[in-house]
């Protein structure tokens, strides 16, 4: 296709160039045609001239159509050799010659303006002026590359300075500090899995203390607690879907592990990851980002609108008089009116009400 385009750009070239031909040749086509004259109204046209453009337009097109593949042959080979010889050079001395280069010629056009009006050399002496500049201007970068680069080296710096203190300042913001209860809690592992978290998961130092501190407890359940944010770490650390850290910042100025976490956090600029209300306060009034699992897990629960009929299994009974307790799959609780002696049943119901409440939703329904 390249060579289709090329082929006809040096056809077109040939056909006009054969134009100004047409005038070097109409005396010799006057001695083979007689004169004869063409009215066109406002003007008349020699028949000689239209001859002599046409024969000359027909016959350059023509030699240009055949000239073509051995032009475009040498151009392949001119800018592959060009193209060997500049990829040897470093990036530095091309961009350097390359600005000398567009300086000379600058400097030679206005000079060659200012004095194209000289006799006899006023037409050729920018056409000079820009070949001795323009040699002069990249010679003159490439020796004076070691002192150009000196001097543009602290404007360099200070960009590249700015540039990694902002992108430093975007890697804190991702990164997630991980509180005991988040982990014990065991779904940020599953989060991990969807790949919906980005960042850094940061394990503080104090955190394992106190999650093996848990482990080693007398306490059997707590134990088993303490066992388990032990076993997800491990977990997500084997699966790889996040990159875990541990971080072995401490304070000793500082008892309480919540404590330590804002501090943490306001240090890193990284937001905290918690299931603990308490410590989602906190840290939100000193200024440290929050992310609240139990937040996000109420956020993606199934919408239920009153009036919305479903069937579900009746589990237990409720607390109130003639109530049954029943769950959706999302764990969302289901208080169903008259449904105290259907325990085990499959019953249909239907929505009568939903309630948001800081601990998640609730919804009410009756059987249908």
């Amino acid at each position: 296709m390249l060579e289709k385009v090329w082929q006809i750009i040096i056809v077109t070239v040939f056909a006009f160039s054969g134009l100004l031909l047409g005038l070097y040749i109409t005396p010799f086509i006057s001695t083979l045609v007689e004169p004869a004259v063409f009215d066109l109204g406002l003007f008349s046209v020699p028949l000689t001239s239209i001859l002599s453009y046409l024969l000359g337009f027909v016959a350059c097109g023509i030699l240009g159509y055949f000239l073509a593949p051995f032009i475009i042959k040498y151009i392949y080979i001119c800018s592959e050799l060009v193209v060997n010889m500049l990829s040897k050079l470093p990036a530095s001395e091309i961009t350097l010659g390359a600005a000398g280069l567009i300086i000379a010629l600058i400097m030679a056009n206005l000079l060659g303006s200012a004095a194209s009006h000289l006799p006899f050399i006023g037409h050729y002496l920018p056409i000079v002026l820009s070949v001795v500049f323009g040699i002069v201007g990249v010679r003159l970068a490439l020796a004076k590359k070691n002192d150009i680069i000196r001097i543009g080296k602290p404007l360099f710096r200070e960009k590249s300075a700015k540039t990694a203190k902002i992108a430093a300042a975007s890697t804190a913001a991702s990164n997630k500090i991980l509180d005991t209860s988040v982990i014990i809690d065991g779904r940020i592992a599953d989060i991990c899995k969807t790949h919906f978290i980005e960042g850094t998961l940061l394990i503080p130092q104090f955190v394992l203390e106190e999650l093996q501190r848990i482990a080693d407890s007398a306490d059997a359940m707590k134990r088993n607690r303490g066992r388990r944010g032990l076993d997800v770490l491990q977990e997500m650390r084997d699966a790889g879907h996040c990159a875990v850290e541990i971080v072995n910042h401490d304070y000793d100025n500082l008892t309480e592990v919540d404590a330590k976490l804002v501090r943490l956090g306001q240090e890193l600029g990284a937001s905290v990851v918690t299931n603990d209300y308490n410590l989602n306060k906190v840290a939100e009034l000193q200024g440290v980002r929050v992310l609240n699992i139990n937040e996000l897990a109420n956020s993606v629960k199934t919408a239920v609108l009153p009036g919305e009929e479903m069937a579900v299994n009746i589990i237990r009974e409720g607390k109130e008089f003639n109530q049954g307790v029943a769950y959706l799959d999302d764990g969302t609780m289901i208080v169903v009116e008259g449904a105290r002696h259907r325990v085990g049943e499959m019953m249909e119901i239907v929505v009568t009400s939903v309630l948001q409440t800081a601990a998640g939703k609730m919804v009410f329904a009756k059987l249908k």
